[in-house]
C-alpha cells in the first residue's frame, strides 16, 4: 500500500496528512480546487490532456460553478488519481517515467491509458494490479 503521505504530497495536502485516517478526513471534507489542479499538472503530459483529465476529475461546469471545497464524489475522483500516480512513482522511482506510463495505452488494460482506466475504482483496482505485477517482476 502506498503510504498516505505520498498520496498527500500530489495533492499538495503536505504536512497535513500523516496517516489514511487523516487522508480520509481530508477527502470527506472536500478537496480543494488547486489539489485537482496539482494534480493534474504532474500527471498530464500536455496542456490538452491536463484539461482532459482535469474535467473527468471535476467536470467543467462544475469546475467552474465551484467557489470552495469540492464535494466529497470529486474529492474521491482526486484521491484515487493521486494514489494511482502516486504508486506509479513508486515503482518507477522517477516522476517523468511514471508519467509517461499512465499515459500510454496498456494491454492489460484494454488498451486504455492507467489515467482512464482509473476513473472508476475499480479500474483503478486494475491498475494497481499491473502495477504490483510491474514491481514484483511478474509477466504484464
Amino acid at each position: 500500500m502506498i503510504a498516505p503521505q505520498a498520496i498527500a504530497l500530489i495533492l499538495g495536502l503536505g504536512g497535513n496528512v500523516s496517516s489514511l485516517s487523516e487522508l480520509d478526513g481530508a477527502v470527506s471534507r472536500g478537496l480543494s480546487k488547486q489539489s485537482v489542479t496539482r494534480l493534474v499538472s504532474r500527471a498530464a503530459t500536455d496542456v490538452k490532456a491536463a484539461r482532459a483529465l482535469r474535467d473527468q476529475v471535476v467536470p467543467l461546469a462544475t469546475w467552474k460553478r465551484t467557489k470552495g471545497k469540492l464535494s466529497v464524489a470529486a474529492s474521491e475522483r482526486a484521491e484515487r488519481m493521486a494514489r494511482v500516480l502516486a504508486y506509479a512513482e513508486y515503482v518507477w522511482d522517477d516522476t517523468d517515467q511514471a508519467r509517461a506510463w499512465m499515459n500510454r495505452p496498456h494491454g492489460e488494460l484494454q488498451g486504455q491509458t492507467p489515467l482512464e482506466a482509473a476513473k472508476t475504482e475499480l479500474g483503478a483496482r486494475r491498475v494497481e494490479d499491473v502495477l504490483d505485477k510491474l514491481f514484483y517482476g511478474l509477466p504484464v
